[in-house]
C-alpha cells in the first residue's frame, strides 16, 4: 500500500498546464545551380509537394502527435486524469548541392534563414496546438461512463475545435507571408535578383 500512495499523490498534483515539448527534426532536399535564379528554379522542380501534388513548396513543416492518456473512474464518471504528448516536428528545407560563389552564398544565407524562421512559426503553432489539446482535454469528465469508453469519443469534439483553431491560425499566417510584397516574396527576390 505504501508504494501505491506516491503514485496517487502524483496524479492528484499534476499541473493543469503541461509544458509541451517537441522533438524537432530537420531534413533537406538537394537543389542544383550556382545562381539565385537557378537555385529557385530547382526548388520549384524538387521542392516538397503540397496536398494534391500539383505544386511544390520551398519548405514544409509536418508533425506527428501521439498521446498517452490516463483515464480514471470517479464513481460512475470517467475523467481524463493525465495526458502525455509525444510530438515530433519535421522541417524539410532546400540545400544547394554545389559550392556557391561568394555573392550567391551570401544571398542564400539570408534566404534560407528567412525560410527557416518562417517554418519555425509553423512549428510554434504546432506546439501551441498540442498545448491547446492538453489544456482542453485533461480534466475532461464524462458522466455515466464507468468503463471509460464514451469519453474517448466525447473528447473528439474539443480535439477537432483545437485543430480548427490551429488550421485557421496557420492559414492566416501563410496568407500574410505569401501575399504580394510579403516576407516570402521579398526573400525570393533577394535570392534571385540580389536585392
Amino acid at each position: 500500500m505504501k508504494r501505491i500512495l506516491p503514485i496517487v499523490l502524483i496524479l492528484l498534483t499534476l499541473p493543469a498546464h503541461a509544458d509541451v515539448r517537441a522533438r524537432e527534426v530537420e531534413k533537406t532536399y538537394a537543389i542544383s545551380g550556382t545562381t539565385g535564379i537557378a537555385l529557385y528554379e530547382s526548388i520549384g522542380a524538387r521542392g516538397p509537394r503540397l496536398r494534391g501534388g500539383a505544386s511544390s513548396a520551398i519548405a514544409i513543416t509536418e508533425f506527428e502527435l501521439k498521446w498517452g492518456r490516463d483515464y480514471k473512474r470517479d464513481g460512475t464518471d470517467c475523467v481524463l486524469a493525465a495526458a502525455r504528448p509525444f510530438l515530433t516536428i519535421t522541417y524539410t528545407l532546400p540545400k544547394p548541392a554545389e559550392k556557391l560563389p561568394a555573392n550567391v552564398a551570401a544571398r542564400w544565407r539570408v534566404f534560407i534563414a528567412g525560410i527557416r524562421a518562417h517554418e519555425a512559426v509553423h512549428g510554434e503553432y504546432i506546439v501551441d496546438l498540442a498545448q491547446d489539446i492538453y489544456d482542453t482535454t485533461v480534466g475532461f469528465r464524462q458522466k455515466n461512463d464507468p468503463d471509460c469508453k464514451a469519453i474517448r469519443r466525447a473528447i473528439q469534439t474539443p480535439l477537432k475545435v483545437a485543430f480548427e483553431r490551429y488550421k485557421a491560425r496557420n492559414r492566416a499566417f501563410e496568407q500574410a507571408e505569401m501575399r504580394t510584397g510579403g516576407n516570402i516574396q521579398r526573400l525570393i527576390l533577394g535570392l534571385v535578383n540580389g536585392r
